[in-house]
């Protein structure tokens, strides 16, 4: 009885933890292929980032899943970014920035929007990792100011500064992208 007990309480708890974390799986994958340079390593930063937060799930009290997720990925993600120490400023392109398609647009048109995507994406890429994690959750994510604050660890007035930083700094690089010309 007290076996058949337990297993039953874990599989309420696994329930409880799917029900609540696996709504935010693709948000965990798109933060962590934001912020490590491989696709391999942000799907391993992932699963470490759940199996974590499985573990820890009883510290959980029902607040904001998806920020205290989102932070538990990060912290892997910048976990295995020190430990491998391999080409973390330099990404590799994301295909994240996915336009709406367009049935009438003419090849031209699809043609320039494909451009401008890669540019946006050559330049994110580029940011600074705080000023890059604080437009994927913002401008991506739809994460509030105090969600990002709990998420990085930091006070809500960086994450603004952050914020007006990355824009201004994204805009300077798209302003002055040579490859704008020749497209």
């Amino acid at each position: 009885m007290y076996r058949g007990g337990l297993r039953l309480t874990e599989r309420m708890r696994r329930a409880r933890f799917e029900a609540a974390m696996l709504p935010h799986l693709d948000a965990a994958h798109n933060l962590a292929r934001w912020l490590v340079a491989h696709p391999q390593d942000a799907e391993d930063a992932v699963q470490d980032a759940f199996l974590r937060a499985l573990t820890y799930f009883d510290a959980f009290h029902g607040e904001d899943g998806r920020a205290w997720l989102l932070a538990i990925v990060r912290n892997s993600c910048y976990a295995r970014l020190r430990k491998n120490r391999r080409r973390s400023e330099v990404m590799e392109p994301v295909d994240t920035l996915e336009l709406a398609a367009d049935g009438g647009a003419s090849p031209e048109a699809l043609h320039l929007r494909q451009a401008d995507r890669q540019r946006v994406q050559r330049s994110l890429e580029c940011l600074p990792a705080e000023y890059r994690e604080a437009l994927v959750l913002r401008e991506m994510e739809g994460m509030s100011y105090k969600q990002i604050a709990r998420i990085t660890d930091v006070p809500m007035g960086t994450v603004m500064s952050r914020l007006a930083r990355a824009r201004r700094r994204l805009q300077e690089m798209l302003a002055n992208d040579p490859q704008k010309e020749k497209v």
